[in-house]
């Protein structure tokens, strides 16, 4: 289990990496105006542990992904992704370790529809 949060301290969570686990690198507007590298997981798998009050979240386009930050210090710890609506998307930079210890792979986030399918599994 690894813990991570905002940069406040009032969002909090605890994450169960897969021992398969790989980081994605999105050069979607979004994702790489905030720097977030990836760590899609399964529901189960994710813990929030304190601060579902200071959440706030943004959604654009198809409104599918829930973009959660902390209304406090505006760090973007976790969401639901576009990818994986019945998952979560940790942000690794948020995580509780000096160095990140997964592989990172590319995603071309800017051609989104004809990439999904590689981080599905479908191909």
């Amino acid at each position: 289990m690894v813990t991570g949060g905002c940069h406040c301290g009032r969002v909090r969570f605890a994450v169960r990496v897969p021992d398969d686990a790989r980081l994605l690198d999105c050069n979607c507007s979004i994702c790489r105006k905030k720097g977030i590298l990836h760590l899609i997981v399964t529901r189960g798998r994710f813990t929030l542990l304190q601060g579902a009050d200071a959440l706030v979240t943004y959604t654009f386009n198809t409104h599918t992904a829930k973009h959660a930050f902390c209304g406090s210090c505006g760090i973007h710890a976790h969401y639901v992704p576009r990818s994986h609506p019945d998952g979560v998307d940790v942000n690794a930079r948020g995580l509780d370790l000096d160095v990140l210890p997964w592989p990172v792979d590319a995603f071309d986030g800017r051609r989104w529809e004809e990439s999904v399918g590689s981080i599905r599994g479908e191909g």
